[in-house]
């Protein structure tokens, strides 16, 4: 049974995230500060790491630099209310390998809990590079490329085209959308997808992403859309 540490210093976000963990088979271990989430690190018991950013006595980066310092390779998830590239890319720099902006779902993080560790229980072979088509989009660096042309993806933008290229030909409703890329309740008043879905379309390509009308949107795989 995999071992997973939640550095967080919200007692209801630390439950829900350690009962999900707990109900889907592994053994999670709560701590609130950074100096909790140094200590139990360095003791080699657990084989990913939750870290939120926003510790009380100090900033989890502070954290992470000194694991990787340490070469400590083990798994980290960071989990931040800051949205902005400059943090993000800041995290995946410091050695994060994937990271979940606040509010959200906890199937998505259970779905990158999963993948890094199986990543790690592979010695690494799991592929951090998802690719369709001409789109490639790198997990760890967080880059978007079209026919390897590197193309500037914001936080978002990035997170709503990794959802398709995780489920290419599928078709995502609004409702999934909204879920798993903003945290949000379905709000049938809202139109955040469709405007984000035109912003991949203007960067990514016209036909990237397919409109199913009345159902949702698909990435298509023979590069045929609306």
């Amino acid at each position: 049974m995999s071992q997973v540490l939640i550095a967080e210093d919200n007692a209801g976000i630390a439950a829900f995230v350690a009962k999900g963990l707990r109900s889907a088979g592994y053994a999670p271990v709560v701590v609130g500060t950074a100096r909790e989430a140094w200590e139990h690190a360095q003791t080699g018991e657990f084989d990913l790491l939750i870290l939120d950013i926003g510790l009380p006595d100090a900033d989890g980066f502070s954290v992470l630099r000194r694991l990787r310092e340490a070469r400590n390779s083990m798994p980290v998830i960071v989990l931040t209310a800051r949205s902005s590239v400059t943090d993000t890319v800041a995290a995946l720099e410091g050695g994060a390998d994937d990271y979940m902006p606040k509010p959200f779902r906890f199937e998505e993080l259970l779905a990158r809990v999963r993948l890094r560790l199986r990543a790690e229980g592979a010695g690494g072979a799991e592929a951090t590079v998802l690719m369709v088509g001409d789109v490639s989009l790198d997990l760890r660096t967080r880059r978007a490329r079209v026919a390897g042309k590197e193309v500037d993806l914001s936080a978002r933008e990035f997170a709503l085209a990794e959802m398709f290229l995780r489920n290419p030909d599928q078709v995502l409703s609004r409702e999934q959308l909204l879920s798993r890329v903003w945290g949000m309740d379905f709000d049938p008043g809202s139109n955040v997808v469709d405007v984000y879905v035109r912003y991949l379309r203007k960067k990514l390509g016209a036909d990237v992403v397919e409109t199913v009308r009345g159902m949702g949107y698909r990435l298509p795989t023979n590069g045929s859309g609306e």
